[in-house]
């Protein structure tokens, strides 16, 4: 896992061995079982996550009935809004696979950027390209419909069709499981036109 790791790093910066050993020397990889809750509603949390394997998701629990709002798969990065701004969270953190995280508190990532300055640049980076994504994400969900948000998953995150529970999917397109189903319905009927 240290490999793929390093891999994903060295397409930002390159890295000596000290540092691949002070990497190493953390605790930070940590094997995660489906259905593990890494965090709930109300709940303190200091820890980030990286994926290395796996899938997690963010939900919220509106009214009784989930709402799911994020999946993040390999060589996806998250840290809660609560850690950023130490208040209890708002929504859940939970394991949709057997996941393998690297996991991360901010003191550990304080004391890591004054070892290895290089290492903040990286994160800087890391943060832009997720805001970009994370923005853009919003404003296609926000102008399209849920067949539109369908295909754009299909074409773009074609693995979460796979590997995520129809309910969940479901929600996080913004519609029903029977709507879902529907939905997959008509666009099989389309392409056999």
């Amino acid at each position: 896992m240290q490999d793929i790791l390093f891999d994903f790093i060295s397409k930002y910066i390159s890295l000596t061995e000290d540092e691949k050993d002070a990497i190493t020397s953390l605790n930070i990889f940590h094997s995660v079982k489906k259905g593990t809750i890494l965090l709930k509603e109300g709940q303190l949390s200091q820890a980030s996550y990286f994926v290395l394997k796996g899938c997690i998701r963010v939900h919220y629990i509106k009214d009784g009935e989930e709402k799911t709002t994020a999946f993040y798969t390999e060589m996806d990065a998250l840290t809660p809004h609560c850690v950023i701004h130490k208040t209890p969270s708002d929504y859940f953190i939970s394991c949709v696979e057997d996941s393998i995280l690297l996991v991360s508190s901010s003191d550990m990532e304080v004391e890591m950027n004054s070892k290895f300055p290089k290492f903040e640049m990286m994160c800087r980076m890391l943060s832009e390209e997720l805001l970009a994504k994370q923005q853009m994400d919003f404003d296609e969900f926000k102008t399209s419909s849920p067949e539109q948000r369908y295909l754009n998953l299909l074409q773009r995150r074609p693995d979460l069709i796979r590997r995520v529970p129809q309910h969940q999917l479901a929600s996080y397109l913004g519609i029903k499981p029977q709507s879902l189903s529907r939905l997959r319905a008509r666009i099989v009927e389309k392409d056999k036109r």
